[in-house]
């Protein structure tokens, strides 16, 4: 079995780790008042630079309703738009369970999500568990993404951690294997389960 040094501080990835999302909730609503079908709004916000640009602050929250808006031909207003594409969450109790009892243990936890300011400030208000954490690095504040190396070294120098120091959960590969690059210890996250057992396996006591 794998030996390994106790991490000083956590760094969690926020959807499909904390929270569950799905862009499809919001598509096939915002298909219901739009020209293009669900399908087709799904794949011009996936497929094109435009939730690309949302989320690295090269837009904001009005400007991408107004591409969308355009692209779609979407009849609706901002605050209905707002509502549609902030209710694609839902929490992830085992994991926020396990984030809690990290912090209990005493180590720092930091936020490392590529998002977007809508997103977030619906998460602010609806979900308490989000101001649980030590800091953020939310990659529309820096205007790079994962797996970009200059977001990694954000989060290097808001915790003052580096290399074996940090300990990065993440369900995508190419985020993990940028981190493990840098000598982070890292979890892919698969089944909240599985991620609980090795964050124990790191040494860190929880409940």
């Amino acid at each position: 079995m794998a030996e390994f040094s106790p991490p000083k501080a956590l760094v969690f990835d926020l959807g499909k780790v904390l929270l569950e999302f799905d862009y499809a909730i919001a598509s096939r609503r915002f298909a219901q008042k739009s020209n293009a079908d669900w399908q087709k709004v799904g794949e011009i916000i996936s497929s094109t630079t435009l939730l690309y640009r949302f989320e690295t602050g090269q837009l904001n929250t009005q400007e991408f309703f107004d591409e969308l808006s355009r692209a779609t031909g979407y009849r609706g207003t901002l605050a209905e738009f707002e509502e549609i594409f902030s209710a694609i969450f839902s929490p992830m109790p085992d994991m926020i369970r396990l984030q809690a009892d990290i912090r209990a243990a005493g180590l720092p936890c930091y936020i490392f999500s590529n998002t977007n300011e809508l997103a977030i400030e619906y998460i602010r208000r609806t979900y308490p568990f989000f101001a649980n954490f030590d800091g953020y690095v939310l990659s529309y504040e820096h205007g790079s993404m994962k797996p970009e190396s200059r977001l990694y070294e954000v989060v290097e120098s808001m915790t003052g951690r580096r290399g074996e120091d940090l300990l990065y959960i993440d369900d995508r590969p190419e985020n993990i294997a940028a981190g493990a690059e840098r000598g982070w210890q890292t979890i892919l996250q698969e089944r909240p389960e599985a991620t609980r057992l090795q964050v124990a396996a790191r040494g860190i006591p929880l409940h």
